[in-house]
């Protein structure tokens, strides 16, 4: 049995690997695929303080090769069901196995909506991203796109304005459903063009560098094109936390109803990162939940 048992092996599930480790407790992470989360996609990080670039990639290389250092144990296996047990918890995963822990931290992250259209996958990082406070300078003087219309859309969509040459904003329902505040903001920037009922048909590229989109009109089919060199994606993000439903209270949008304290109903059981409500959510804000939950949990052992 562990002490602590960590699900998610992105930024936030791997800095408590790290601080429950440095308490002296024994921990396993279980990562269902790679390890580093979301981060990996960014080629470049320009916001992590004391570094002035670095790729995501190697950011998240860094953070496993550190965890493995402190004698973390590392599972690659989904994880489908945590039981409660009282004094400890049943992790199960999807190969019928089981882990047994007397604390679990769940840092599961969220997932961006995609428009999964062909070539999608290839672009992601390259052309196409989710985060214009991550990767919005590097389009400084270029043109891009933001697809959405919500509140995230339209923050991006005021932030790159102030960068860009160009920024087109495609929202397929007839208006915006952010604030009217970030409404009037986007509308009254002259170098932003909205294009309502209009939905991304596809990525337009030469060799494996996106150029622009082709788009429809939802009411008409009318089909037209943009040049652009870079778009973003702020169509919604997606937790994946239903399955934790009997040991931790959802909100109405599936994220963990949790406070800065990571804590949840369930003694022995902490939530961390993205997956948790929070009005921001950065690669700084994901390690600070991690050391959180990872302290709690320690707390929480040490005084069972």
């Amino acid at each position: 049995m562990y002490d602590i048992l960590i699900v998610g092996g992105g930024p936030a599930g791997m800095t408590a690997a790290l601080y429950g480790s440095r308490a002296n407790k024994s921990v396993c992470i279980i990562e269902k695929g790679a390890f580093g989360g979301q981060i990996t996609s960014s080629p470049r990080v320009e916001n992590w303080p004391g570094t002035v670039q670095m790729s995501g990639s190697d950011f998240g290389n860094q953070m496993a090769e550190q965890i493995l250092a402190a004698g973390v144990d590392v599972e690659i296996e989904t994880v489908i069901d945590i039981r409660n047990e009282g004094a400890y918890k049943v992790v199960v995963t999807e190969d019928g196995g089981y882990h047994k822990g007397r604390a679990v931290i769940v840092a599961t992250g969220v997932k961006h909506r995609r428009l999964c259209l062909p070539g999608e996958e290839q672009l992601i990082g390259n052309g196409v991203y989710f985060c214009a406070v991550c990767d919005g300078a590097y389009y400084k003087d270029k043109s891009v796109a933001i697809i959405g219309g919500g509140n995230s859309a339209l923050q991006e969509a005021v932030l790159l304005s102030e960068i860009c040459s160009k920024v087109f904003v495609i929202q397929n329902l007839p208006e915006f459903t952010g604030e009217m505040k970030l409404r009037e903001a986007v509308m009254g920037k002259p170098n932003v063009s909205v294009k309502f009922g209009t939905v991304v048909e596809r990525y337009i590229t030469e060799g494996n560098k996106l150029c622009g989109l082709q788009l429809v009109e939802s009411a008409y089919g009318v089909k037209s094109e943009i040049s652009c060199d870079g778009v973003f994606l702020a169509v919604g993000l997606k937790p994946e936390n239903e399955v934790f439903a009997e040991l931790a209270e959802l909100n109405d949008y599936g994220y963990f109803a949790s406070g800065e304290d990571c804590l949840t109903r369930t003694p022995g059981f902490f939530v961390a990162g993205d997956c948790r409500s929070k009005n921001v959510r950065q690669l700084t804000t994901a390690v600070a939940d991690g050391a959180v939950a990872a302290l709690a949990a320690c707390s929480y052992i040490d005084g069972f």
